[in-house]
């Protein structure tokens, strides 16, 4: 089935106000929920709405909570969302960060104890939009999930990634990855029949590598699903590579904001992200800078392509997906779909009147 983005992201906004957000708070959760699905990133987005009111039923998730600037040093601040949601956490850090880099040329901004930041790219996009240049690092405190290179325990958790390069004249350069190889969404999405995984991007406790999502949930029966119960685990991505830029992740954005990294023993589950603001005019001319941007890139896409494939460079396929869903509406599994009914039915919400 399909449903127009701004019917879905309003069915998301209604369930999150029945559930004791703030009408503000609960628009922002559907806007970027649904924003991810746009993107082709359905891991990030509205399969999420079933977990998200879980966390906020258990307390783990608080909403409208503020998030405080617990240290602000010129070009540096460290900010504590207090474990609200990572919807309203998100936007109030980056804003900070932008304003900043503004001022000072660079600015590192440090978040912690955030409730799940969504698609990183988001950020990305976000900063690129303002003219500046950012990376981002992620981690998940609480969350084991990836095996690092050469086990077959987990140790880390799905540690993303993502860097913007806004280029005067041309779109935005947006580079958005999990160090896993395949986000811990991407599996859920697999066992609610959705895509499935590629090849061997699990690991069982014997080696032996997997890409059946009980591997990591564990037997797929109802509608729940647990990541911890699961025997197995994902696999770090590029093997050594993969799995020393997660533990980087873990330290950065984990150990140094004080926001947790994910193990050893029980932990909060919340997000910490380290990030880096850059303003191009701060080294030199935008001009200058953008002319050399523009004439890489042409370069880079005038490569010629293996067979059967093509040359892009990182945002590309998002900006086409969005296109895309926008004209032709989200995409959604039947299963995927029936969590959110689930999700509204309590408040008497009927889901299939937001289909239009």
């Amino acid at each position: 089935m399909r449903i127009a983005a701004a019917n879905l992201t309003a069915y998301v906004r209604d369930i999150f106000v029945a559930e004791g957000c703030s009408e503000a708070e609960a628009g922002r959760i559907g806007e970027f929920l649904v924003a991810a699905n746009l993107t082709g990133h359905d891991s990030h987005g509205v399969i999420r709405v079933p977990r998200y009111v879980a966390w906020l039923r258990a307390g783990e998730l608080v909403a409208d909570r503020a998030p405080e600037v617990i240290v602000d040093g010129g070009a540096f601040a460290l900010v504590d969302a207090q474990y609200g949601f990572g919807q309203t956490a998100g936007p109030v850090a980056v804003d900070l960060g932008i304003a900043k880099a503004r001022e000072a040329g660079v600015a590192v901004i440090a978040l912690r104890h955030a409730g799940h930041l969504g698609r990183i790219g988001e950020w990305a996009e976000r900063a690129a939009a303002a003219g500046l240049m950012s990376v981002h690092f992620v981690n998940v405190a609480g969350s084991l999930l990836v095996a690092p290179f050469g086990s077959v325990e987990r140790r880390f958790s799905t540690a993303p990634f993502a860097a913007g390069f806004p280029v005067t004249g041309a779109e935005p350069i947006i580079l958005d990855f999990a160090t896993s190889a395949v986000a811990e969404g991407k599996v859920l999405v697999a066992s609610r029949g959705g895509k499935p995984l590629p090849d061997g991007v699990l690991i069982e406790p014997d080696g032996s590598p997997s890409s059946d999502p009980a591997t990591l949930f564990g037997p797929l029966t109802g509608p729940a699903r647990d990541n911890q119960r699961g025997a197995g685990a994902i696999r770090a991505f590029g093997e050594h590579k993969g799995s020393g830029l997660a533990l980087m992740c873990e330290l950065l954005a984990g150990a140094l904001t004080g926001s947790g990294t994910a193990g050893p023993g029980t932990r909060r589950v919340c997000n910490g992200m380290l990030s880096i603001y850059l303003a191009p005019d701060a080294f030199g001319p935008d001009a200058a800078i953008a002319e050399e941007a523009r004439t890489y890139l042409a370069f880079l896409k005038e490569a010629r392509p293996a067979p059967g494939a093509e040359v892009l460079v990182p945002g590309e396929p998002e900006r086409r997906r969005r296109a895309e869903r926008l004209a032709e509406g989200v995409p959604l599994p039947d299963p995927v779909w029936e969590t959110l009914l689930e999700a509204g039915r309590p408040h008497g919400l009927d889901g299939d009147r937001y289909l239009g």
